[in-house]
Order: C-alpha cells, then structure tokens, then sequence
C-alpha cells in the first residue's frame, strides 16, 4: 500500500484507492475489539491484505484512512469489482448498510460475532444484511441464524512467548525468584471472577509457602470499591504481601513471564484472550468454562490445563491445589501449552483465515 502524509504529515495515511479491506472502530475507549483491529492490522498488511482502519481510539502509526476518505467509496478499490467493511459492532454495520444500499456504493460488509446470548431483533436484522458471518468461537455460532464462519483469536506467539530463564524474568519484575507464583490478569471485577481467585488464594497460599499469588488489571472507577474490598479480605488475612495487586501494565507479556501457573476465573466472558496469552508463555491455565475458554485448552492427554465449573470457589481451589502440589504434571502441561499455542492460535493463522473469508466473498 501507499502511504502518504496528512495534514500533521502522518505517515500512516493510506492512500484508499489501494484499500481492498477497511476496519472500522467506532469506539474511543479501548475494548477488546479494539485491541484485536490493533494487533491485527499489521499482521495481515504483512501477508498482503490491503487493510486500513478507520475511526478514533487507535494508535497513530496504525495504517488508516480518513472519514473524507469515505467520499471515495463509489469507485471500488484498483483492481477489484468491491471493497470489504469489515464491522465488529452493530455501530459499525449500520452506515455500512447505508452506504451499500442507499448510496450503491460498491461494498460487502463482514461482521465478526462475539456475542453469546440471543441477539435483540435489531442486531438480527442488521446481521441478516450481511454478505459474511464470522463467529469467534463455537460459543458464539450457536447464537447466530444465519451461515457463518468459526475463526478463533489468535495472538502474537513472538511477544508471549516463554523466558530463557525464569528466576530472572522474576527478578526483573521485583519478585523472588525462589517463589512460584500463580497469577490472574485482566480487568478486576466481579464479572471476571477476581474475587474468586482471590478467596482461593486466601484458601490455599497459608499451607503452601513457596507461592505467591499476582492480581494485574486495572480497576475501573466503578469497580474501586470492589478492588478494594478484595484488598482488605487479602490484608485481614495476612497475606498482603504474598497476594499482590500490582496494576495494569503495557509489558504485560513479561509478567506472564514470571507465573508458574495461571487461572482464568471469569464468571461471564465474550472470547477471552489471557489463557491464550499465558498458554503461548509456556504457562498451564485453569479456566472456567465460559466464553471460548473450553475450545482453547487441551485435557486428558496433552494436556494444556483444566476447564472448571464457573463461580464455584471449591473448584477453582480444587484444579489450583493439584498443579500447585505436582511439580511433574505442572511442568509437563507447560510445554504442551507452548507447542499448542503455536500450532492452533497464532494471529498470523488467524489473519489467513480471515483472509480466505474475504477471498470467498462475491
């Protein structure tokens, strides 16, 4: 594609009569959508999708085009009969529809599905005027009525990846290297389960001195309160400094890189990329079994970690005491995550998918 300078002489400008794909994000505040166009885009660039993003919210350097741009839609891209508007949110399929059918722009519009409960009637029709479906998981399809593809996430197996060595990756974070640490990252709320963690941890670290338990994610203004009760159950119990909160960070990657063990608690969840994310570092998952969580690990032979009943505090304290207690079976589930999370979900066989989906659109 070819770049050229806007107004500020942004270099990520893209010229949008080379654009064949355009995604839209139409939401300033950073989701999981957003993340996924974010890490998404470059990766498909790469593997010559002509793709740009359209919308606030998105870094500067990400490939883009403008809303003027959109001026240009009538003439299709060079050398195709049609661009694809690949929508993730129903904000994103309405002007869509629009400009397909009521201005004749020369479009078909993808939408990608994570929603897994009964689409209102309105979300049904705008989905029913789409030229392609794709669901994110088994989950998800199960709710649609129309003919869709399952394409799960995938995620970048370069930046999560294990450490060469992981009394160091320990040490660089500010933790003792000496102590196996199980964690729970992501947003902390009572609908990701944090609480649940939390009150195992209480549970299980009194008889268990060589762990430490690690809470990052960032506790939005609504959730403080929560965040903080947690905190004070944590305190009273005597392990503040053995169950950490420690924020919401950028290099997250890196404290994946100090877990032992990882547990994915949540009671409600659209896809849910940690247990991905951990997998790839080399680190077993204890997950509940919501969102896509059970389409992602392996049980029984092979195993990558184990899939446990949602919001019950006796199971999760259950599944984390045996990886806890069997060093053998911990190490061994750790390097068939790594391996399985490159052969099933990188995001550059993600991108390929997603790739054959637009190839098949007429």
């Amino acid at each position: 594609m070819e770049n050229r300078g806007g107004k500020n002489g942004d270099p990520a400008i893209v010229d949008i009569r080379d654009v064949e794909v355009i995604a839209p994000n139409f939401k300033r505040r950073l989701s999981g959508v957003t993340s996924t166009i974010i890490q998404l885009i470059p990766v498909q660039r790469s593997l010559g999708q002509k793709v740009a993003a359209l919308g606030p919210g998105l870094p500067a350097d990400l490939p883009h085009i403008r809303y003027r741009d959109l001026f240009a839609l009538w003439r299709p891209p060079r050398g195709r009969r049609f661009r694809i508007w690949h929508a993730r949110r129903n904000v994103e399929m309405l002007p869509a529809i629009f400009m397909r059918d009521v201005l004749r722009m020369p479009l078909k519009i993808v939408f990608t599905s994570a929603s897994q409960r009964r689409h209102t009637r309105w979300t049904k029709w705008l989905i029913s005027r789409m030229d392609g479906v794709i669901a994110v998981c088994g989950r998800t399809a199960d709710y649609l009525t129309v003919r869709n593809t399952v394409i799960l996430h995938g995620i970048d197996t370069d930046r999560f990846s294990p450490p060469a060595d992981k009394a160091e990756a320990k040490r660089l974070r500010g933790l003792d290297p000496d102590m196996k640490i199980i964690g729970c990252f992501g947003r902390v709320r009572r609908q990701k389960g944090t609480d649940l963690f939390v009150e195992s941890m209480i549970r299980l670290l009194p008889s268990r001195p060589g762990w430490i338990a690690i809470v990052a994610g960032r506790a939005t203004s609504k959730h403080v309160e929560f965040e903080n009760g947690l905190k004070h159950k944590v305190k009273a119990a005597g392990l503040a400094n053995r169950i950490l909160f420690v924020g919401e960070h950028t290099d997250i990657n890196e404290w994946y890189r100090t877990l032992d063990l990882f547990i994915a608690p949540q009671r409600w969840e659209g896809f849910g990329l940690t247990p991905l994310e951990a997998m790839a570092t080399g680190v077993p998952v204890i997950a509940t079994d919501v969102g896509a969580f059970p389409e992602l690990l392996v049980t029984g032979d092979a195993e990558t970690g184990t899939i446990i009943a949602r919001d019950s505090l006796d199971a999760m304290a259950e599944a984390a005491a045996l990886f806890m207690d069997e060093d053998g079976r911990r190490q061994a589930a750790a390097a068939h995550s790594r391996a399985h999370a490159i052969e099933n979900f990188s995001i550059e066989g993600e991108a390929k998918r997603l790739g054959n989906v637009y190839r098949s659109i007429r």
